[in-house]
């Protein structure tokens, strides 16, 4: 029966991932921001996440990423999730905006530069990657984090079978 189970890529009933936020400081520390060093001479680590926002990103991450499928690839495809989210949100962020516009302005999509003149100021972006991407896979290939994320789930991930 077990091996009936394992052959069926189904999850198991209730699985959840355990990936905490003290693992995507030590996978991922580009999300970290260490601190000048207080009174008592300690440097302190702050998370360039809001604290609440990293939370939701990880339970996320512990119900989408689970240790059945990804197997040894686990811990990684599980910080992968949590980066490519910060980094989405990260690229909006902004401690206030002074009107809609801007608040609406962070939240571009941008490519990649196809082509730059300097004398009166001309970029072009190719925005090809990204369109093509969200056909199939969403936002993924928006971040790097995403790409890799896709690749190892293109490797790790096929569809339920049926096992007699």
């Amino acid at each position: 029966m077990a091996a009936k189970a394992a052959a069926s890529n189904v999850p198991w009933l209730g699985e959840y991932g355990e990936y905490t936020s003290e693992m995507f400081r030590q996978d991922f520390p580009q999300f970290t921001e260490i601190s000048q060093p207080e009174e008592d001479g300690e440097a302190r680590a702050v998370s360039l996440v809001p604290e609440a926002m990293l939370q939701m990103f990880i339970a996320q991450a512990n119900d989408s990423v689970l240790p059945s499928r990804w197997g040894s690839m686990w811990r990684y495809a599980a910080g992968l999730y949590v980066a490519h989210f910060s980094a989405l949100y990260l690229k909006t962020y902004a401690p206030c905006s002074r009107s809609i516009a801007q608040a609406a302005g962070g939240a571009d999509q941008i490519g990649t530069v196809k082509s730059a003149t300097m004398g009166d100021t001309s970029i072009s972006y190719d925005n090809s990657a990204i369109t093509a991407g969200t056909e199939k896979w969403g936002a993924w290939n928006a971040t790097q984090y995403g790409s890799q994320l896709v690749t190892m789930a293109r490797m790790v991930g096929m569809g339920g079978m049926f096992v007699l």
